[in-house]
């Protein structure tokens, strides 16, 4: 059979398989959001890796050389003529070659008039060089060779650290990317031909295979399949879906071929916003963020100015060699390093991590301000219930026929409750057929089923006949409203012969998310259109703290605010549809079951399923972010504190001092620290239930 050319029908896999390339040939949006950005990252890898191990190879005779060394460890390097000339000359290449990278930044940091680390390290750098070039010639007697080639490995594999760590925060684009096959198999009447994504328009029917995945955003035309959508929602369970339903670029089909109209390709997919979104939030500003940029750029002057100092106290005490080492010391132990990685790489992992678990952050002010977050306020329906139908209880002498006769008659109705009870019915068995259907406006519906005459509908129903419930079933359906039931009654033959109890269900994970919420002691509160005595239903088996009930669309944002005047930080978790000015007004909107929409403007956190232990997650992922920030920066700051009155030789007069190479020894270490930290971030488990 021609490669191009298959049959029409929904033909299972090649028992042999096909091997096929995942490497992405995806549309622009992908690819610039995700692609272009990996590129970025691997680049500064590439750089400072490369720059790392060629000036630590340049930098190992020029420490065996360098006197200094010698005389601490008591060792002779192998002699040659010459040898003298090493540590100056493998010094000053390593300053050009692997300086230059942080030469370069301070340039631009100049010239945007913002000096800050790259200057720093420049300055540092610069000054050892210096102090170095002026001792080989004998105009001063300082060795400094193996320092300056000390700080420049250091300051390289602080950098290459923080690359790699940025770059392997920001998999999650790149991921992303992946998803998409490189090839799509369209359908052109009875055959099938191969086509790049590219070529994919809106209203193309595509083929997906069983374990292939979906090329574009899409409704599905013909056949069932359960699809794997993890990575989108985080949720593993796959997803049973068919004729009518939407599926999303990226969702592998497990065990059934689907075909599938197309109805959004390239950046108009599901799959290219979320890249935008974890794109702009990784490199969105946060407030933590912007104090550590303060910091630095605080840090700058703060060690220009004490190295000026220390030089002027030490020649003036007409110690020479002791002003430039110490004024060389304080430049390099001030480098701020350590801060400039302490807030960007936590933000990066955070982003990413919640981005594969179905936590998508708009803004990420709205994910720093979860951890203050002390009521979360629950829209009902949708979110802590599954906002369908279902039928609870059936009462009469024959429950599985009388099912099955009311299903006959609102088999035709498009009603909710109406199609609850078909479910029902035909999860029992077969549903007889009906004829003269015809729907009764607000009272219910009505059919012929073998010759009898039989009406389905609620109490309205029953006044406009005349009809009472016979004490048996009435005493049988008493406690139904009380717990928010709807009650449909079943009249045959001009009585009433059957009831049945249909509720919005509970989702069984509600419950632990409320338990959840209250064990990080937060008050979880509830609204809701319905009844008082359904929202109190609800609210009884949950474990809610407060519940507002009888609340039109309009007046949410008002309870919203209420709260709120009472000292709370509100978070307002709903489905960013007719919940949107109530997630305006709240301090973190959060849309829950959202599922790929990331379009909800009020929101600043979305989340993909429909999962509300989602909520705790997202406040967790705050906490855990929060707290390694503040280690972080505690950790880069309070190191230059403490370090740099040291390096000035504050406490030298006890014999207590700071030497140029431990410092840059301890700079680098406190780079190391910050980036281990935050890597730790990934030990917190969003799972929902773990």
């Amino acid at each position: 059979m021609n490669r191009r050319s298959r049959p029409h029908a929904l033909e299972a896999p090649d028992v042999e398989g096909r091997e096929r390339e995942q490497k992405l040939q995806h549309a622009a949006a992908l690819d610039a959001h995700g692609d272009a950005h990996g590129r970025d990252h691997a680049g500064h890898v590439d750089v400072y890796r490369r720059r790392f191990w060629i000036n630590l190879i340049l930098a190992l005779p020029v420490v065996l050389y360098s006197e200094m060394i010698q005389d601490w460890f008591g060792f002779t390097p192998p002699e040659f003529p010459g040898d003298a000339l090493v540590p100056p000359v493998l010094g000053t290449v390593i300053f050009l070659y692997g300086g230059s990278v942080f030469l370069r930044g301070a340039w631009s940091e100049l010239r945007m008039r913002a000096p800050g680390m790259m200057t720093l390290v420049s300055l540092a750098i610069t000054v050892a060089f210096l102090s170095s070039a002026a001792s080989t010639l004998g105009l001063l007697d300082l060795e400094f060779w193996w320092e300056l080639s000390a700080l420049v490995v250091v300051m390289l594999l602080g950098h290459w650290l923080e690359a790699r760590a940025l770059g392997q925060a920001s998999s999650a684009l790149s991921a992303l990317a992946e998803l998409l096959p490189d090839e799509a198999e369209r359908a052109r009447g009875d055959t099938i031909e191969r086509v790049p994504l590219g070529e994919l328009r809106p209203g193309d029917i595509v083929l997906v295979r069983p374990g292939a995945r979906v090329p574009a955003d899409g409704e599905i035309v013909e056949g069932r399949a359960e699809l794997d959508e993890s990575m989108i929602t985080g949720e593993s369970k796959p997803v049973p879906k068919g004729e009518g339903d939407h599926v999303t670029a990226g969702a592998v089909a497990i065990d059934s071929a689907i075909r599938v109209r197309v109805t959004a390709v390239g950046e108009e997919t599901a799959l290219a916003g979320i890249q935008r979104l974890v794109a702009e939030a990784q490199a969105s500003r946060s407030r933590t963020q912007a104090i550590a940029d303060r910091a630095a750029a605080l840090l700058f002057y703060v060690a220009v100015g004490a190295a000026v100092v220390t030089f002027v106290a030490w020649a003036a005490l007409g110690d020479g060699d002791a002003a430039v080492i110490r004024t060389v010391t304080v430049l390099v132990i001030s480098c701020p390093h350590a801060l400039g990685l302490a807030i960007p790489l936590v933000i990066a992992l955070s982003t990413s991590l919640a981005a594969r678990n179905g936590i998508l952050v708009k803004d990420r002010l709205s994910l720093e301000r979860c951890r203050l977050v002390d009521v979360v306020l629950f829209d009902k329906t949708g979110t802590l219930t599954r906002g369908e139908h279902v039928v609870t209880g059936v009462a009469g002498r024959d429950p599985d026929a009388l099912l099955a006769l009311a299903a006959a008659v609102e088999a035709a109705s498009e009603h909710p409750l109406a199609r609850a009870i078909v479910n029902a019915a035909r999860g029992r068995g077969q549903v007889p057929t009906t004829t003269d259907f015809r729907t009764l406006t607000g009272r219910g519906v009505e059919a012929s089923v073998d010759g009898t005459r039989v009406a389905v509908g609620g109490p309205s129903l029953l006044r406009e006949r005349g009809l009472e419930v016979p004490e048996d079933l009435r005493r049988e359906t008493e406690p139904w409203p009380a717990r928010g039931a709807s009650v449909l009654y079943l009249v045959s033959d001009g009585a009433v012969t059957g009831a049945f109890a249909l509720e919005d269900r509970v989702r069984p994970e509600a419950r632990e998310a409320v338990d959840r919420l209250h064990e990080l002691r937060i008050e979880v509160a509830m609204i809701t259109g319905d009844m008082r005595q359904v929202a109190d239903a609800v609210a009884a088996e949950l474990g809610i703290d407060e519940v507002f009930a009888e609340v039109l669309p309009a007046d949410k944002e008002r309870h919203v605010r209420e709260l709120q005047e009472r000292g709370h930080r509100v978070a307002m978790v709903g489905d960013g549809v007719n919940d949107a000015p109530a997630l305006a007004r709240a301090d973190v909107g959060i849309a829950i079951g959202a599922g790929t929409d990331v379009a909800i403007e009020s929101a600043g956190i979305i989340l993909a399923s429909d999962d509300p232990r989602g909520v705790v997650s997202v406040i967790e992922l705050s906490r855990a972010s929060y707290r390694k920030m503040l280690q972080n920066l505690g950790w880069a700051a309070g190191y230059n504190v403490l370090a740099i009155p040291l390096a000035a030789g504050v406490l030298a007069p006890w014999g207590i001092t700071l030497p140029p190479a431990v410092g840059a020894l301890l700079m680098s270490l406190s780079t190391v620290v910050v980036a281990l930290n935050a890597q730790l971030l990934r030990r917190v488990d969003l799972k929902p239930g773990d």
